[in-house]
């Protein structure tokens, strides 16, 4: 059997092509000359398997989509401390080449406008790090992100900072604040070269699966970054990645997203999938008119707002019920599905409505396929107080995913 989703692909492609609005980067020169007709989308789910339909395979430059993985890469190599002190979190509501400083720190309000985003590059490698091995560190980090080596367009990159005039006058002006502290147009050179790696829409999915599995390319297997920054740079994707259109991203689409005006754009939904669309015609807030219209086609059919979280805690408890009789009755407890705080929440009260009465109690894990940290401690204190009650508690966990030294039957 084929499988559907390439053709689900196609067919919103299909809905979507006759959209030819919005305009391509005509402030940069090569930008410019881009084929305004190209068109592609790719799934990348967290297991690997990736889906594309359309100019998938086509090279573009990865320009603004950089900024959430040169984030990354900083607070992986700074820490978290380091890199709050000069790149703030908050949505600025602006476009994203506004000089947008905290007043009397100068501190960019968050590392997705090119303000933060300059300065993430600068924080890129260890303290002390020169320009040349700070730029090969984030090409090595963009294609692990990627899962193989990524090349650089100079022509794109020489058209970009020929009229970098801005970035320089922001750069500048953050080196007036030591929010920098090195020579503004090194710096300004470094970071227009990360945005002028190439990509394919098949790359940009893999890359934001990687984020969507928790720092781990799904394809490659090796992880990139921790899990702590990718919870970060999600959450200032899901704010700020939309630059002014923020909000309304949030609310009718609901996927932590980056933009960029080449044309691509990337989300990440955590535990599920990568999307990437490539279209070149941009609207007014600087992004992908065809990839919003794209985005908000798979978010509807698929049910991807992140605020479609189902009721998940209510099914943690398959079956509660005694095997055997006196004096051998075991009291069996089975679990299923992903357990977090809530799901765990639901054991514990199922343990305590039940108060078993039974000698042994067993707590089946078969059907659970995740389980948190926090729902791990719990569970783990669900069988240190039964046994302190004075049961014999076993677990049935074949996949170890509570992943503690305790013996299972």
């Amino acid at each position: 059997m084929q499988s559907p989703i390439p053709d689900y692909l196609a067919e919103t492609l299909g809905d979507i092509a006759s959209d030819t609005s919005g305009a391509l980067a005509d402030y940069i020169p090569e930008l410019a000359a881009a084929d305004p007709e190209r068109l592609g989308a790719a799934f990348a789910m967290v297991d690997g398997a990736v889906y594309g339909v359309g100019d998938v395979d086509t090279e573009f430059t990865i320009q603004s989509i950089s900024k959430p993985f040169a984030y990354a890469l900083a607070l992986a190599d700074r820490g978290f401390d380091a890199v709050l002190a000069k790149v703030g979190v908050e949505p600025s509501g602006e476009a994203f080449n506004e000089l947008s400083l905290e007043g009397g720190t100068g501190r960019p309000l968050n590392p997705m406008i090119n303000a933060g985003a300059i300065t993430a590059h600068s924080l890129v490698g260890p303290e002390g790090i020169d320009a040349t091995a700070r730029l090969e560190r984030v090409v090595d980090g963009l294609s692990a992100f990627a899962g193989r080596r990524l090349m650089f367009d100079d022509s794109v990159c020489a058209s970009e900072l020929e009229h970098a005039h801005r970035n320089l006058a922001i750069a500048h002006m953050l080196r007036s604040y030591n929010v920098i502290t090195e020579d503004p147009a090194t710096v300004v050179e470094g970071y227009t070269r990360q945005c002028s790696l190439l990509v394919t829409t098949l790359d940009l999915a893999v890359m934001a699966a990687t984020l969507a599995n928790h720092g781990v390319n799904p394809v490659s297997g090796e992880r990139v970054v921790p899990e702590p920054v990718v919870r970060q740079v999600l959450s200032v994707m899901f704010s700020c990645g939309m630059y002014d259109a923020a909000g309304d991203w949030a609310t009718q689409v609901g996927i932590p997203a980056k933009s960029g005006v080449a044309g691509g754009l990337i989300g990440a939904l955590p535990g599920q999938i990568g999307i990437a669309t490539f279209s070149p015609r941009l609207d007014v807030h600087g992004n992908s008119v065809r990839g919003v219209g794209l985005f908000g086609r798979f978010s509807s059919d698929m049910g991807l707002h992140v605020m479609e979280v189902p009721a998940a805690s209510r099914a943690v408890v398959r079956s509660n019920h005694v095997v055997g009789e006196e004096p051998d009755a075991v009291r069996v407890i089975q679990l299923q599905g992903g357990i977090r705080f809530a799901g765990a929440e639901r054991v514990i009260r199922e343990v305590t409505d039940t108060a078993p009465a039974e000698h042994h109690v067993k707590l089946d894990l078969t059907m659970a396929y995740s389980i948190d940290d926090v729902a791990r401690r719990m569970l783990l204190e669900i069988v240190r107080r039964l046994t302190l009650d004075g049961h014999e508690v076993s677990l049935i966990d074949p996949e170890g995913i509570l992943a503690v030294p305790i013996s299972s039957a």
